[in-house]
């Protein structure tokens, strides 16, 4: 019997569960756009499993802030869909040992970015004042007072494009191009967007990127097809 009592003296704590708010508490400092409609959001995309209280409470163990955690970096620092990770992880469950995702080349919309003004931009883009406001009267950089990465981004790629005879003025295209894409995704996603709690505002956002990235693979692909003729 005291063997007993010392065994259960001496057996291991069960490690403790945290509520949803728990959660946001510890996960906030680092990813301060998680909400509570996002955990929510992630389960339902089975990104993770908490377990639930007779009262349906979700409680959330150590291995799922370890998930969690992994899941919220994927996102914001190599702009994954979930699905890509998804997948990931089920490899890993399934006791596999995949290889990372590749980093995704659209944006994430959790990601923080640093702003910039007018002349930090053109001087860090190398670029002439012409050629932003060419750019502008294009509708391929919107005119604002600060700047984010895509403008920074989108003005490189002009000063490089204008050395190859490639003016703002013949990319108008792009910009209809894009606003058909817009269109496609909100047809998409109306079924989801009517709704007005906060758990479809985040899956709808979700979608949104996931088909952003979906339509960016099949115009890399026929890019890609179309400039094998150059190499024949």
């Amino acid at each position: 019997m005291a063997r007993q009592s010392a065994a259960r003296a001496t057996a291991p704590a069960a490690p403790a569960l945290l509520s949803i708010g728990q959660v946001l508490a510890k996960l906030n400092p680092e990813f301060p756009d998680l909400s509570p409609s996002k955990l929510r959001f992630l389960e339902e995309r089975q990104l993770v499993s908490p377990t639930r209280t007779s009262a349906g409470y979700r409680k959330f163990s150590p291995s799922d802030m370890e998930r969690l955690r992994f899941v919220l970096t994927m996102q914001r620092d190599h702009y994954l869909p979930l699905k890509v990770i998804r997948g990931y992880l089920d490899d890993l469950d399934a006791g596999r040992t995949p290889d990372l995702p590749a980093a995704a080349n659209v944006p994430s919309m959790l990601a923080t970015e640093r702003r910039r003004t007018r002349d930090e931009l053109l001087r860090e883009a190398n670029a002439p004042a012409t050629l932003l406001d060419d750019a502008v009267a294009a509708s391929l950089i919107t005119p604002a007072e600060l700047f984010g990465d895509d403008a920074l981004n989108v003005l490189r790629a002009l000063v490089d494009l204008r050395r190859s005879g490639i003016e703002p003025r013949h990319l108008r295209a792009f910009r209809a191009a894009a606003e058909r894409e817009l269109a496609l995704i909100e047809n998409a996603l109306m079924p989801v967007s009517r709704r007005a709690d906060a758990s479809s505002r985040a899956k709808a956002g979700e979608l949104a990127r996931e088909i952003a990235g979906q339509l960016e693979v099949v115009r890399s692909s026929l890019i890609r097809s179309a400039l094998a003729g150059f190499d024949a």
